[in-house]
């Protein structure tokens, strides 16, 4: 008999990965970057144990968007709790002001929503131009 094994917290080698999001489709990237997030891309991936590694986006005001009108209709919403208290910020807006937030929010659609979800996404570093201070781990 086989038998699947699985990976204990110690066993775990997390390293950091560098995107160039210049030129790629925003969705594709962003499923990319919540796979390698979550660790499926590795042969030890255990689903409750954070086996992913880091990812480092650069360039992330230079990603394209496809599809019918998609970055000129999405909104995203929040809510604090209070009536009456919800707000809405169209994707265009964010991708002008704020592009780290947008990517955080879309790859925060696509991980667990637990506490594990929440640590997978703090390993997750967006910089709109070319320069990150993430230099010295991406190199080893």
């Amino acid at each position: 008999m086989k038998f699947t094994k699985i990976a204990s917290a110690e066993q775990i080698d997390q390293k950091w990965v560098l995107i160039d999001a210049e030129g790629k489709t925003f969705g594709r990237l962003i499923t990319e970057v919540a796979t390698i997030l979550r660790g499926k891309n590795k042969p030890c991936y255990t689903p409750n144990i954070d086996c992913g590694d880091y990812v480092v986006i650069i360039n992330a005001s230079k990603a394209t968007f496809k599809g019918l009108d998609k970055i000129a209709n999405k909104e995203y919403h929040s809510h604090s709790g209070y009536f009456g208290s919800t707000k809405s910020v169209k994707m265009t807006e964010l991708l002008e002001k704020n592009p780290e937030k947008l990517y955080k929010l879309a790859t925060r659609g696509m991980l667990p929503k637990t506490k594990l979800g929440a640590k997978m996404l703090k390993k997750l570093k967006v910089y709109a131009g070319a320069e990150h201070p993430h230099t010295a781990q991406i190199a080893k």
